[in-house]
């Protein structure tokens, strides 16, 4: 079992200069790791499974090299534990960073933050990319080509059946498959959602959790226009964020197909969290709808 007394027995045992700070739990916690306060100014974080495992090599190498980098703060480690204690993983230590997760109460002004956050992924994504993680088992393939979900996307849309306009979920789809990424790899996150955002003073404070970090395909990193944004936050994200209109729809695709996958599973026992699920499908269902309006009233080429 991952609790704090592990976390206590990983740290004695290992960083006894810390033995005299205390090992709380965090009040919101992930899944692909479990994360423990180390005092006032430093977080355990212990892998969950052997997947999230592959990610502490990268973290441990690549954070210290992106932190100075970037307009915002970044969890940077300052130490890394061997398994021990009957814990199979290496895990790490992370300084500390203050900051709520991002909620739609908790941001004082939508569009600035989608702008400030815009402006962190475009920094992310000047950083030379050279040696950086490809897609693979260690961030579940976050910047590859889409198509590695393709038949879970059409299984869950079949599944759902009457659940979802299953017609324009598909049209969604297809448009994202048709629209391939032929440019150089660039750094991104691989999971920018509002659990990874921290919020201080209701405005972006800090951006957290790089499991999913790598280099490729950045349009993985454009789903928040969808789970967080909408209206007047979500276009000036996408101004800020400059992306072309493929990476734009794969980003839709990114969006759909997770929201497709957790509504499957949330239909039984979960009405809140299918709820959200439901919601996001709506918004990249109407984000597109509008945008395939908009090129059929576009006059042709060379009409005045």
């Amino acid at each position: 079992m991952i609790d704090e007394h592990l976390a206590r027995r990983l740290v004695d045992d290992q960083f006894p200069q810390w033995a005299a700070l205390p090992i709380t739990p965090v009040e919101l916690d992930g899944v692909d790791n479990r994360t423990f306060r180390l005092g006032s100014g430093m977080t355990v974080r212990l892998p969950s499974g052997d997947w999230y495992a592959l990610q502490v090599d990268k973290e441990q190498r690549w954070l210290p090299r992106l932190a100075p980098q970037l307009p915002l703060p970044i969890p940077v480690p300052v130490a890394r534990g061997a398994p021990g204690a009957g814990y199979p993983f290496s895990w790490s230590v992370y300084r500390w960073l203050d900051g709520a997760p991002a909620t739609e109460r908790t941001i004082g002004d939508p569009i600035g933050f989608a702008i400030a956050l815009a402006n962190f992924l475009v920094a992310l994504g000047r950083i030379d990319a050279t040696g950086g993680p490809e897609p693979g088992r260690h961030n579940f393939f976050r910047g590859g080509p889409l198509a590695t979900y393709a038949d879970e996307a059409i299984r869950s849309i079949e599944a759902l059946g009457d659940e979802i306009p299953g017609d324009a979920a598909r049209r969604v789809w297809d448009d994202a498959m048709a629209a391939g990424w032929e440019r150089d790899p660039v750094w991104f996150h691989g999971d920018v959602a509002v659990g990874n955002l921290l919020v201080r003073d209701r405005r972006l404070a800090g951006v957290i959790d790089f499991g999913s970090s790598g280099v490729g395909d950045p349009a993985c990193d454009v789903v928040i226009a969808w789970t967080l944004f909408s209206g007047p936050s979500r276009d000036a994200f996408r101004a800020t964020l400059g992306v072309d209109p493929g990476t734009w729809s794969r980003g839709r695709g990114w969006a759909l197909w997770k929201a497709l996958i957790s509504l499957v599973g949330q239909l039984d026992g979960e009405p809140e969290a299918a709820a959200v699920s439901r919601r996001v499908i709506e918004r990249v269902l109407a984000d597109h709808a509008g945008e395939t309006l908009i090129r059929r009233l576009a006059p042709a080429p060379g009409c005045g």
